[in-house]
């Protein structure tokens, strides 16, 4: 996730103060990715340092403003332009753990497998549930689309995620059938 240029586009229509950019990220992906203040005034520290945004004095409450420079909407135009590269995918833990479970002693991988699938299926009727809500809202609340957006992509990754793990016990069923270790305790 890329707060540093989450931050840049909020501060295009003006200057803003660390908190109330805080607030506004929060509000644009519907709360799913909370942020720290903390991280938020450390990256202002760090555009500021890079060129891409000033402290434009403070505001009536005596906080401190800040407003992009030409530089900053010149990253902005380019980052909204660049493709967000796959090609060093984020560490997944999920993944992580399955590979580590695999023949794992003491570890029955079909247990760990029928976990994460009940706690998908919970997230998914969550995540269709929040995105019903918001499609119904989306028309009159125009902030909603972008809740909307950010559902979406989570009921596909829970979808995607689902079918994964069909995938890993399918795998793993044959390879205990083959007479290879599946993880299951002797």
């Amino acid at each position: 996730m890329s707060i540093r240029h989450g931050l840049l586009a909020l501060l295009e229509p003006g200057a803003r103060y660390g908190s109330r950019l805080r607030t506004e990220f929060q509000e644009r992906t519907g709360g799913t990715w909370p942020l720290n203040i903390g991280q938020v005034y450390t990256t202002l520290g760090r555009l500021e340092r890079d060129g891409l945004v000033v402290q434009e004095g403070v505001d009536e409450a005596g906080r401190v403003l800040y407003a992009l420079t030409e530089a900053g909407r010149t990253e902005l135009r380019a980052w909204f332009t660049r493709p967000v590269q796959r090609s060093s995918p984020p560490r997944d833990e999920l993944a992580i753990k399955l590979v580590m479970a695999v023949g794992a002693p003491g570890v029955d991988i079909r247990e760990v497998v029928g976990a994460q699938r009940r706690h998908v299926a919970e997230a998914l009727h969550g995540y269709v549930r929040q995105r019903a809500e918001a499609l119904a809202r989306a028309h009159e609340h125009p902030q909603e689309m972008a809740r909307l957006l950010v559902l979406e992509q989570l009921v596909f990754h829970a979808e995607a995620e689902s079918r994964w793990l069909d995938v890993c016990e399918v795998r793993l069923l044959r390879l205990s059938r083959d007479g290879g270790a599946a993880g299951a305790p002797e």
